[in-house]
């Protein structure tokens, strides 16, 4: 999962649920996307373990004005929010479980990679 600069912030509003109260994970899935089925299930462990953090699916297709202002060229891709809804990670292909934990971590802590 990668940094991105400069993101929009995103609230319950522009995503059609509630922001977790410490993270969000947001998902952006197609319906014949087979690794979208996989990413559904590791996300949704995630915050099964993880208190206080939500999973939001959204369809590519139905979000299209999202889709392009937030640059999501593939599904899945997911992004992770800290409480705020600033975008602190970012991820295209299905995440592998340890590597959303990593996300979440910087996500909940507040901290900015490397510093």
């Amino acid at each position: 999962m990668r940094e991105r600069e400069g993101e929009p912030r995103l609230d319950a509003a522009r995503l059609g649920a509630e922001l977790g109260e410490r993270a969000t994970l947001v998902q952006f899935s197609s319906a014949f996307c087979q690794p979208c089925r996989a990413t559904r299930r590791t996300l949704a462990e995630v915050t099964g373990m993880v208190e206080g953090v939500a999973h939001v699916e959204l369809d590519a297709e139905d979000r299209l004005e999202l889709v392009r202002e937030l640059g999501i060229l593939k599904t899945p891709t997911v992004l992770v929010l800290d409480a705020a809804g600033r975008i602190v990670r970012r991820a295209a292909g299905a995440p592998r479980k340890a590597d959303v934990i990593a996300a979440l971590g910087v996500a909940v802590s507040g901290e900015t990679p490397g510093g």
